[in-house]
């Protein structure tokens, strides 16, 4: 049944490499894609490395308060950062606190042994998910040790399925597990994982809090506000826009500040003609006064959000009427904002979390964020109290980091 699952594996991985092919034909991403993995990486290092494999931009934003206090305490080790998607390798691809930054090869046996002897890790640290089995068995047959961090596991993964022989051959390949929850340790210890566990939280919320430490001020926002009330909306789709320029129309006397999720040019004209007064972030940058007459705000570049939730009232964030789910609400938390989401976050933890203590709302359509936005922005006491539980959830979220490290340490993994 294992070498039949193997078999299905890799006509998946064929199947799904000659997808991508195609795709690229016309949408740039899968092109990017393509392209990035047309020169196998090559590295040149007298020492062994740390290598850190992240999915996309988010795993990366998860997994850099590790990498940076690893290049602290170990400068002497390369890191070689790798990503699977273009989202996180093309935005992240000159990050000075890596030495080599690399698309992950398509996951064959062959990929996987030539990938590892360029690497030449001391250790792999992968970050949160995404489970290739070739990398991941050729890592175990090499004995190198490989820590997943941040790594949640939920019942609708295949390792806790019927079919899942496969999946659960890889989790041996991990030296040793640090998950979010209780509820991902008691998973794994159903497969008879129950002796290399840790539940140290989500590295995450130390990311966050050091984004507020390092707050950053962008005066051209600030010029823009004035002294009015802020929403600002991140990560936004087409479903969440569509209940913001109700709000926008009925409110002018709101700022409103929306970052999409896609910033391609089509999407950004079609979205400034949806509000009124409405102006591109790269506009602004230009005449900053330039913006104090328009009601919304709508940022057109990448990476500038996370600085932008210290300046909102409220925040809302985006994705949670899409199957996916929404994005990051933890960096508007971090602030001490309270979160508007739609009804898709049950796989989200913190979501749910905010929610229960009251530092986050839900929302399923435009006549109830209208209600819950005028609630909030008029009734001081209750935004107040909102705020402080966002604060006060992350703080004491804190500490995933380290608790990794004093793993490293312990076991000597990064030691001459």
């Amino acid at each position: 049944m294992n070498q039949l699952n193997l078999i299905l594996y890799n006509i998946f991985i064929a199947l799904y490499t000659t997808g991508i092919r195609m795709a690229a034909l016309w949408n740039t991403k899968a092109k990017q894609w393509i392209n990035g993995r047309r020169t196998f990486p090559s590295m040149k290092f007298d020492h062994k490395t740390i290598w850190m494999h992240c999915a996309s931009l988010g795993e990366f934003e998860q997994g850099r308060p590790l990498l940076d206090t690893i290049r602290k305490e170990y400068p002497t080790y390369p890191i070689v950062l790798s990503f699977f998607s273009p989202s996180g390798y093309e935005i992240r691809k000159n990050f000075p606190g890596a030495d080599k930054i690399i698309y992950l090869p398509i996951d064959t046996a062959y990929n996987a042994n030539r990938l590892i002897k360029e690497i030449n890790p001391a250790i792999v640290i992968w970050v949160k998910y995404e489970y290739w089995y070739h990398f991941l068995t050729t890592l175990k047959q090499h004995d190198i040790p490989v820590l997943l961090v941040s790594g949640i596991f939920r019942n609708s993964q295949p390792f806790f399925k019927w079919h899942g022989s496969l999946w659960k051959k890889m989790l041996p390949s991990f030296t040793h597990f640090f998950v979010q929850n209780e509820a991902s340790k008691i998973l794994l210890n159903t497969i008879n994982h129950n002796k290399n566990i840790t539940i140290s939280g989500d590295t995450r919320f130390d990311r966050v809090i050091e984004i507020v430490e390092k707050e950053e001020p962008v005066l051209c926002i600030k010029n823009f506000i004035s002294n009015h009330r802020v929403l600002i909306a991140g990560s936004t789709w087409n479903e969440d826009e569509k209940l913001l320029i109700h709000y926008a129309r009925i409110h002018p006397e709101i700022k409103i500040i929306i970052a999409p999720h896609e910033i391609d040019t089509i999407n950004l004209n079609t979205l400034k003609r949806a509000f009124p007064q409405a102006i591109f972030y790269s506009e602004l940058e230009k005449e900053s006064d330039s913006g104090t007459e328009a009601s919304v705000l709508i940022i057109d570049n990448i990476g500038l959000l996370s600085k932008l939730y210290q300046y909102a009232d409220i925040t809302y964030v985006g994705g949670g009427f899409n199957s996916s789910g929404i994005h990051n609400t933890l960096e508007a938390a971090a602030y001490g904002k309270p979160v508007i989401f739609g009804p898709v976050y049950e796989k989200f933890a913190e979501a749910v979390r905010l929610i229960e203590i009251g530092g986050a709302f839900t929302i399923s359509n435009v006549l109830e964020l209208e209600k819950l936005l005028d609630s909030l922005f008029n009734n001081k006491e209750e935004l107040t109290k909102a705020s402080k539980a966002s604060k006060e959830f992350v703080l004491h979220s804190a500490g995933a980091t380290k608790k990794i490290i004093d793993y490293i340490k312990e076991k000597r993994l990064l030691t001459n």
